[in-house]
């Protein structure tokens, strides 16, 4: 069965865009509700909730950053002019996803160990937001550039 390089467009941003989406409403909704939160309050509901949010989020960010690299893949099998973009794009989900290992997974953790006392998690959570929100800018830099490299892709049935 052969896809269209109108549904590859729809369908791949659509999952990237509900990616973006969901990282976008952590940061307005989840971490502002965090940082209201005593930090007894906080604590309870990090380790109660922790777990489905990163399961929720890590099978999301696997997902989204899977097509970008598909996409270059494609791109470099049939010598695409877009491969330079799915490439750039490609980065930005690695780098995306890097953030993870090099601040979110550390700091996570020791949430679930109630490791800061009151004003280290007030300042920590501001931290943690600060870094969020860097990695939803790379997130939509990547989008960007996958839109642009999925414009540029020939349609399929010419290949």
């Amino acid at each position: 069965m052969l896809f269209s390089k109108q549904f590859l467009l729809v369908f791949s941003v659509a999952i990237f865009a509900v990616f973006i989406g969901s990282q976008i409403t952590e940061g307005v909704i989840l971490v502002p509700y965090w940082q209201s939160l005593s930090t007894k309050e906080f604590y309870i509901y990090y380790n109660n909730f922790g777990p489905k949010i990163g399961l929720f989020y890590t099978v999301l960010t696997i997902i989204a950053a899977l097509i970008p690299i598909v996409i270059s893949v494609y791109c470099k099998s049939i010598n695409s002019k877009a491969f330079k973009f799915s490439l750039i794009s490609s980065l930005l989900a690695i780098l995306f996803v890097s953030s993870f290992y090099i601040y979110f997974k550390g700091t996570n953790e020791l949430f679930y160990q109630a490791y800061f006392n009151d004003a280290q998690l007030k300042k920590e959570l501001i931290i943690w937001a600060s870094w969020h929100w860097s990695r939803v800018f790379v997130e939509i830099l990547s989008l960007v550039f996958l839109i642009l490299a999925l414009i540029k892709i020939p349609n399929f049935k010419n290949n």
